[in-house]
């Protein structure tokens, strides 16, 4: 896709490291610290949208992020920069790659959203374009349908728009290319919104809705089947993933330009076998 060689798995580890989607990340211990504390106190700007099945204290929460994602699981250690082991970054994108090949395989339906569109519009953007050709449904329900969203401003009014067949948010009243690249969100009820239209239609409900942030966790609490990439300081979605709710979760840094995401989208593309 797009004419660029696709790299092998060594060839994208480096990559990884050397944009700072893996290895040390952008994301400072600190800021990762807070989100887990967050995250067992079940603050709902932590949580995305999921309902833990069982308690998880900031302890649990360090351990298994240590686990998936290769922080270190040294409790006391609370600055500098935050670490992702790249071979679990790569091991879970061939979970997921295995994943996409089957939702192709079966022609299924498929929903596709970011709360991070400045950031991983262009990666989901190439996977729906992929899936489309394979044969899939790429929803795209609700089109222009407001979501109130709580923020740190007050609650805002968004309209949920496509992209490319992605789905994000805008700011109410925005158009046009201004405003096609999004808001960032972490919010679930852009993922509600989607499906109420669906419900209200004839269409059907998605057999695998691929994103981040609100979009995995929210589907997942639902009981859909889900997988998404998770920053290192949002434990929502490992949570979601350790409780059997989310299928996969990919570890890397989500705030890298845009650019630094497609090799990861042509290797993804060509493991599942819908390179074009």
């Amino acid at each position: 896709m797009g004419g660029s060689p696709v790299v092998s798995r060594t060839e994208l580890r480096a990559q990884l490291v050397a944009g700072g989607l893996a290895g040390v990340v952008g994301t400072a211990r600190e800021q990762s610290l807070r989100r887990y504390r967050q995250f067992a106190a079940r603050d709902p700007r932590v949580t995305l949208g999921l309902l833990p099945q069982r308690p998880w204290n900031e302890r649990d929460v360090v351990a298994l992020m240590a686990d998936k994602c290769g922080v270190p699981a040294d409790f006391c250690r609370v600055r500098g920069p935050d670490l992702i082991d790249p071979e679990r970054t790569l091991d879970a994108l061939d979970a997921f790659a295995g994943r996409l090949a089957r939702a192709a395989a079966g022609r299924g339906a498929v929903l596709l959203g970011t709360g991070h569109p400045g950031r991983l519009l262009g990666f989901y953007a190439g996977l729906a374009d992929a899936l489309s050709a394979a044969g899939c449904l790429v929803l795209t329900p609700a089109q222009g349908r407001c979501v109130d969203i709580t923020t740190r401003f007050g609650v805002r009014t968004y309209n949920l728009a496509y992209v490319r067949g992605v789905a994000l948010v805008r700011e109410g009243g925005a158009r046009g290319f201004a405003g096609a690249t999004g808001a960032h969100t972490h919010s679930p009820l852009p993922l509600r919104a989607a499906l109420e239209g669906l419900a209200e239609g004839d269409g059907p409900l998605p057999d695998l809705v691929v994103g981040d942030h609100g979009w995995v966790c929210g589907a997942g609490q639902l009981g859909l089947d889900a997988i998404g990439l998770g920053d290192v300081d949002d434990p929502a979605l490992f949570v979601g993933e350790a409780e059997g709710r989310v299928s996969v979760v990919v570890p890397l840094d989500d705030g890298a330009p845009e650019e630094a995401y497609r090799p990861l989208m042509r290797y993804v593309l060509k493991r599942a076998c819908l390179s074009q």
